[in-house]
Formats: C-alpha cells, sequence, structure tokens
C-alpha cells in the first residue's frame, strides 16, 4: 500500500529553503528511536520541492500531549554542540518560516540569543513601524541585559525545534508529531515558551510529560523557568514583529518590560 504523502512547493525558494528544513527534520528525528518527540518522515527533498508523510489529524487527547511532552525533552536531551549549532553535518543556510535564521556557533546563550536570534528582525520591525520608537530603548535595554550573560544558567545547549508553535504540532492517531521546524542549539525552555506563546491545547499535560521525562533522566528544568517564558518569547515575537506588524510589536514590548523585571 503506497505511503500517502503532502508536497511543499515553492519555486522562488532561497537557496536550499527546503533542504534545510529536511536537514532539521532528520535531526530532530534521529531521537525518535530513543523516545523522542514523533516528527514527521521526510520522502523527497530537491531545490523548490520537500515531499513528506501526509498527517491524517485527530482531535488532541490529554494522553497524547504527556507522550509528547515526554518525547520532546528527551529530544531535547539528545543536545547539540553550541548554541545556535546547526544540525549535524547540514553546513548550509536556516530559516524560520520565510526569514533567514542566523546560525552560530557559541557557549554563552545570553550572547547567542540577543545577537542572533533577536537583533537579527529588530531593525525590520522597527523599519516597518511594527516596533515604535517609544518601545524600542526598552527592547534594546532588555537586549543587552541578555547580551551581558547575567540571565544564562548550567543549561547545555538542547536540541530544539525552534519553531514550535501550535501550528507545527499536529495529532494523528498515535499521538503529536512535529513539522516545519527551525532546528537548532537552543535552551529547552524557547520550545516550551512558544507553545505557550501562541496557545497550544492541552499545554499543561505537555508540560507534566515533559518536567516527568525530564526527572527521570536527572536533567530536571531550572526551577525559575516558568518566570522566565516571557525572555524566551522575545525571539518569536521578534520575528512576528518584523513580519505581521504592530499587535507583535506591542507583545515584544511587553516581553522585553518582562524581562528587565527578572530578578538578578
Amino acid at each position: 500500500m503506497a505511503v500517502a504523502t503532502f508536497v511543499k512547493r515553492r519555486p522562488d525558494a532561497p537557496d536550499l529553503f527546503f533542504e534545510a528544513e529536511a536537514a532539521g527534520l532528520r535531526w530532530l528525528g534521529e531521537v525518535e528511536a530513543d523516545g523522542g518527540a514523533r516528527i514527521v518522515d521526510v520522502i523527497d527533498v530537491r531545490p523548490g520541492f520537500l515531499e513528506l508523510v501526509r498527517i491524517h489529524e485527530v482531535r488532541p487527547t490529554a494522553q497524547a500531549a504527556r507522550a509528547l511532552g515526554a518525547g520532546l525533552a528527551i529530544t531535547h536531551l539528545a543536545g547539540a554542540d553550541t548554541y545556535g549549532a546547526p544540525p549535524e553535518h547540514w553546513r548550509g543556510p536556516l530559516y524560520i518560516g520565510k526569514r533567514p535564521l542566523p546560525v552560530a556557533h557559541e557557549d554563552s546563550w545570553g550572547l547567542f540569543y540577543a545577537r542572533d536570534r533577536i537583533l537579527p528582525y529588530l531593525p525590520i520591525a522597527v523599519e516597518s513601524g511594527a516596533v515604535s520608537r517609544d518601545h524600542l530603548p526598552d527592547i534594546e535595554r532588555a537586549v543587552e541585559r541578555i547580551e551581558s550573560g547575567e540571565l544564562d544558567d548550567d543549561e547545555q545547549p538542547a536540541r530544539i525545534h525552534g519553531d514550535l508553535w501550535n501550528g507545527n504540532l499536529l495529532w494523528d492517531v498515535a499521538g503529536g508529531i512535529l513539522i516545519d521546524p527551525a532546528a537548532h542549539g537552543g535552551h529547552r525552555v524557547t520550545d516550551l515558551a512558544m507553545l505557550a506563546l501562541f496557545g497550544c491545547p492541552y499545554f499543561d499535560e505537555i508540560v507534566a510529560g515533559y518536567e516527568a521525562a525530564a526527572w527521570d533522566r536527572t536533567k530536571p528544568l531550572p526551577w525559575f523557568w516558568k518566570e522566565r517564558i516571557p525572555l524566551h518569547q522575545l525571539h518569536p515575537l521578534a520575528v512576528h514583529a518584523a513580519s505581521y506588524g504592530p499587535s507583535y510589536g506591542r507583545a515584544l514590548h511587553d516581553a522585553a518590560l518582562a524581562t528587565l523585571a527578572l530578578p538578578r
């Protein structure tokens, strides 16, 4: 019986656009055999063309959400070489949505996150009017605080999806499955924060499954991770402000204020 597939085509795709997506899917998918999150299978990829196994969607359940959370924790703990590292063996560009995503090789999360995940999109958001000149100084102060390393913790680079909003998490009869990554080495809270940002069914169950699996592997999340969710939402909000307008610029400013208010 032939496998049903889903084809993405983009004749005007930038250099190695779908190839980068396929590399990310395969890198994340390497962990599935060890209990990691399920990742959609790549059938074929070439310039302007990506063919994937089709997902036959159903409604999520609390049980499926817990299992997805546990798998995501295991995927994250597979790790990455550095913050900003691309998928192993991938030497091309990275993308988030349609925008370039800088590749980096940093030991400091704060330096990487400020320089390579927020600042590339901020001038675009300002130029488009999505971020107001009144709000810009607060955002810049938050970025400076992050870049200083003051908010770094003892987390090692995680193997993250990198664009984990609710639309990139599908559900079939076997549970949750991830699509459309911007996979790289990052902080594991960033994926959870993005799920929280755009709303996700059974988010609390995902977190419960995640925390249980992380504890089982003696790698619990930092105790303060929930208060730092706005910090980890700065990147997706900057990307969205650059693309989708002032509502995201205002949300970016709110997240910056929350970041400035974090205790030392």
